[in-house]
């Protein structure tokens, strides 16, 4: 074991990351499946995870029903390719996977490859034939866009019928988003003084439209299938390992060799691109998290949760990424700085937007911690804001001075102080984590010294990490803002202040919910026989080796951390979190730390009703909460009309809900660059507003 304690140490600050739950399974292979090979990454994958993993889960039927499960997925999440007598006949390896592991004799990915091998022609014949002809816009039809609710076809007609009802509200969209861009251009031209060298605008008529629809549609399709088709049976056999290791809990992973170089780039802490981190799920690809000082984040519209859903390279054609391989959708989004990428972005509630940012390199100093004093008019006290966006250490630089959370925490809290602040808000919203040894230290800058964090092992040793520095660096009225995206190190943080009845923790019901520690084993460094050179490089596996406990005895895991007084939410119908993610780890509860929080005056009873009184008269906060009740009903209905009218009619809907978003709303933080705006921003903020009329309820010691 000591090995694996070893690289548990070395991999906490990436672990600890709410980035961390990339669950992508695919790789850009450059040969066909090696048998032998296969043989030894099954043995060693399924010996690492049955030996170390934190869960002790035995590689038996129930594991392999969890891995088939999410190997499916996989393979034909929208259940457009495979047909029921395909699922009955892959369904003969559910219970069967421990079996080809133990053997050595592993059929389900190379059988699996042969049926989409067999499938996709079929479909691409269907889509084609589909898309040869206009379609009924008037006639009265649903599209059932929920993959959950459908089950496999049981023919291949009832899947050209899936196809036609699919296509047929792509390509109305795709009409729509023609004739809105061709009426702009027109404006535009009409609004325009007219000069000689001005070029005319081409008027395309309503059929020409639709007949552009379509082809743009079937395009992108021809190229989705193409690169489909060029899937290999190590891309399969690739997600068949991925599939077991994450029926152990979701944060376990193999990572195929190219993965492995992407997660060597994280750890150095080489940002690139549009400066967001990416998962595949279900066949989509979505926002694990915005990273700060990205470019992505600077744009502000980008958001965790969003799906991509098609990218293009400046004005070019845009590409469907639905079931593409997640290398295949980084490497898309990716490119030089400076140049423009377009992002075609289904958002949590479902609305959809078009979204173009500007390539850069992360601007580091906007991952950094940041404050500002908040003055009231009716009010002569000062209120200090201090925003901690993640965990951060500069583990590269061996310095002493490298830069960290801690200090520049320190450094921030020292000047407010000195401005004789009268109450200070902790902002950790949408902070995915960082540095274990961080969030313990920058804890200790609100308490005396004492436990922050239990840790345990697979062994069920328990290890309790300290503050042992009794100096308070700040011990007056303090409120800590969190929301769903609020994860690990962060967690920490907000458990302990809340343990040790420190800080009053406001925001979303419950932060995110990852308690777990992950090592990151390098295959190639762990391989059972000295004449196995050949078959490298077999990649990495990330493995769940620890679990975080609350010094009260509660775990993070799952449930996360429960605010004492809860806010409106506008992402409050939206299932994210540890709890709605498959095979997660289960909250549970280990002894107590021996701690000494302070006397628990605080009057959260009063301050909670006192809270709703206001919020029920705010007008931003009503807004926040009529737009988290028209989520709620746009996610419970999955229905979507054929219709072009009613179709139209929910694109305006949508509209109408952006324009609140941007006008009304908190929606983004903006750039260190422009100071002013941020500061407008933070005072207008109405959770930060809410958090200083409660430091003004609270009790005068």
């Amino acid at each position: 074991m000591n090995i694996f304690h070893r690289i548990a140490r070395y991999s906490l600050f990436f672990c600890l990351t709410f980035a961390a739950t990339n669950s992508a399974a695919n790789s850009l292979p450059t040969h066909e499946l090696n048998p032998e090979r296969a043989k030894l990454l099954g043995y060693i994958v399924s010996e690492h995870l049955t030996r170390h993993h934190y869960s002790h889960k035995r590689l038996n039927d129930e594991l392999s029903s969890a891995a088939f499960d999410l190997y499916i997925k996989q393979l034909d999440a929208q259940k457009r390719f495979l047909l029921q007598t395909d699922i009955k006949m892959l369904g003969a390896y559910e219970n069967y996977i421990d079996n080809e592991i133990r053997r050595g004799m592993i059929h389900l990915p190379i059988y699996s490859s042969e049926i989409m091998s067999q499938r996709i022609p079929i479909v691409k014949k269907m889509i084609r034939d589909l898309l040869a002809n206009p379609f009924d816009l008037t006639r009265s039809e649903e599209l059932e866009t929920d993959t959950k609710k459908l089950t496999f076809c049981q023919t291949d007609e009832q899947l050209r019928e899936r196809w036609r009802k699919t296509l047929k509200y792509q390509v109305a969209n795709r009409y729509l988003d023609l004739k809105e861009e061709q009426e702009e251009k027109t404006s535009d031209s009409a609004s325009e003084e007219a000069t000689d060298s001005q070029e005319d605008v081409v008027i395309a008529t309503d059929i020409q439209l639709r007949e552009q629809a379509r082809e743009k549609v079937s395009k992108r399709y021809t190229h989705l299938l193409e690169r489909m088709l060029q899937g290999q049976r190590k891309d399969h056999f690739d997600r068949y390992l991925n599939a077991i290791s994450r029926a152990y809990d979701p944060h376990s992973n193999y990572l195929p060799p190219d993965q492995k170089e992407d997660f060597d780039i994280h750890m150095r802490g080489s940002l690139e691109g549009i400066g967001a981190l990416l998962r595949e799920e279900d066949g989509y690809i979505k926002v694990v998290n915005v990273i700060p000082g990205g470019a992505a984040e600077q744009d502000g519209q980008l958001e965790s949760e969003d799906t991509i859903l098609k990218v293009a390279e400046g004005d070019q054609e845009p590409i469907d990424i639905t079931d593409t391989r997640i290398r295949d959708a980084v490497t898309l989004i990716r490119g030089p700085k400076g140049t423009e990428v377009r992002l075609h972005v289904r958002k949590a509630d479902g609305s959809r937007k078009i979204i173009r940012i500007i390539r850069e390199v992360v601007q580091i100093k906007e991952t950094f911690v940041k404050s500002t004093v908040i003055e009231q008019p009716d009010d002569d006290s000062r209120y200090g804001y201090l925003k901690i966006p993640s965990f951060y250490r500069d583990f590269n630089n061996g310095a002493d001075d490298a830069r960290n959370v801690t200090d520049d925490t320190l450094a921030e809290l020292t000047t407010l102080q000195r401005q004789n602040i009268s109450g200070l808000i902790l902002d950790l919203r949408n902070n995915g984590g960082g540095s274990l040894s961080d969030s313990v230290d920058t804890t200790g800058l609100f308490i005396k010294k004492g436990p922050v964090v239990q840790i345990k092992d697979s062994t069920g040793k328990i290890e309790v990490l300290s503050d042992n520095d009794p100096a308070v660096q700040y011990a007056g009225p303090l409120i800590v803002l969190v929301n769903k995206f609020s994860a690990s190190a962060s967690e920490i943080l907000a458990g302990a202040l809340q343990d040790y009845h420190r800080a009053i923790i406001v925001g979303s019901e419950h932060t995110h919910g990852k308690g777990t520690v992950q090592a990151v084993i390098d295959l190639d460094q762990n391989m059972p026989l000295r004449n196995m050179e050949k078959f490298k490089p077999l990649g990495a596996l990330k493995i769940t080796v620890q679990k975080f406990y609350r010094i009260s005895g509660d775990s993070t895991q799952y449930r996360g951390i429960e605010a004492d007084i809860v806010l409106p939410d506008r992402f409050k119908a939206i299932k994210s979190g540890e709890q709605y993610l498959d095979y997660s780890m289960p909250w549970d509860t280990i002894l107590s730390s021996d701690y000494q929080p302070l006397p628990d005056t605080l009057p959260i009873e009063k301050l909670r009703q006192t809270s709703k009184q206001r919020v029920s008269t705010n007008l931003k906060m009503q807004k926040i909460s009529e737009q988290s009740l028209k989520t709620q009903n746009r996610i419970k209905n999955t229905q979507r009309s054929l219709l072009l009218t009613s179709i139209i009619t929910e694109r305006n809907s949508r509209d109408d809900d952006d324009t609140i978003d941007a006008t009304e709303l908190p929606s983004h933080e903006p750039s260190n660059d422009d100071e002013e705006e941020w500061q407008t921003t933070i005072s207008n903020d109405p959770y930060v507003l809410e958090a200083i009329a409660l430091i003004r309820d609270l009790p005068l010691n």
